[in-house]
């Protein structure tokens, strides 16, 4: 049964406890205690009960599987906080690439729109209206009429 933990017994310390559950039945709990940043799924504790013979003779092999799932999630927590870390530092670096090329496009905008002539088919000169149809006469800021509010009758303090 030790051999089996060996491996779990790596960088924390494993509780180990018997208890009598009746006459001819024992239960065993294995809980491994982690650092205090360790993610919980760590530390899942292992319950067996059963009579003694049949602890015995099976213990170690159960102990052994969960060793052996116990490592595999610490793999595979690790792997995942790996892999999440290069993507936000992958993330923080587009981010600042992107931010220095819009810094780069709006130093560079205003130095061609100082130097760039407005592109129009008529001269005009600063100050002088561009009327947008002659016979409105409002200089198309208005529409031509003003549509009236459409008449409503009133029954009982309805609008209908």
């Amino acid at each position: 049964m030790f051999v089996e933990l060996m491996p779990l017994l790596a960088g924390r310390t494993v509780l180990i406890t018997v208890a009598k559950v009746d006459d001819k039945t024992l239960r065993v709990n294995v809980i491994p205690h982690g650092k205090a940043d360790e993610n919980p799924a760590l530390t899942t504790p292992l319950t067996y009960t059963g009579p003694p013979e049949e602890l015995d003779a099976e213990l170690g092999k159960h102990l052994a599987g969960y060793v052996q799932t116990h490592q595999q999630a610490a793999s595979t927590l690790a792997e995942a906080k790996a892999t999440l870390e290069a993507a936000a530092k992958a993330a923080q670096e587009e981010a600042k690439r992107k931010a220095e090329e819009r810094k780069k496009v709006t130093q560079k905008a205003p130095a061609t729109a100082t130097t760039a002539e407005p592109a129009s088919s008529a001269p005009s000169t600063p100050g002088e209206p561009v009327p947008c149809s002659a016979s409105t006469g409002t200089l198309g800021l208005f529409p031509p009429t003003t549509p009236e509010p459409a008449p409503t009758q009133s029954k009982g303090g309805l609008a209908l």
